[in-house]
């Protein structure tokens, strides 16, 4: 089952402002999807895209 959740309550759970996850999900960095006038984002999804952030940060320590 999915569980969707708002801008607020993303913003909330990534500890980031709203403006932040609005400006992320505008430009197609943090998935979600905007149905009519709100967004949308899977928790699940985003659950994901953190930890591909994490392994993007280790992978360029070890580039550096």
């Amino acid at each position: 089952m999915t569980y969707w959740l708002t801008v607020k309550q993303v913003a909330d759970y990534l500890q980031m402002s709203r403006d932040k996850v609005y400006d992320m999900a505008q430009k197609g960095e943090l998935p979600g999807c905007k149905i009519r006038q709100q967004w949308r984002f899977d928790r699940d999804e985003v659950d994901t895209w953190v930890r591909s952030q994490r392994s993007r940060q280790g992978q360029k320590l070890l580039e550096g």
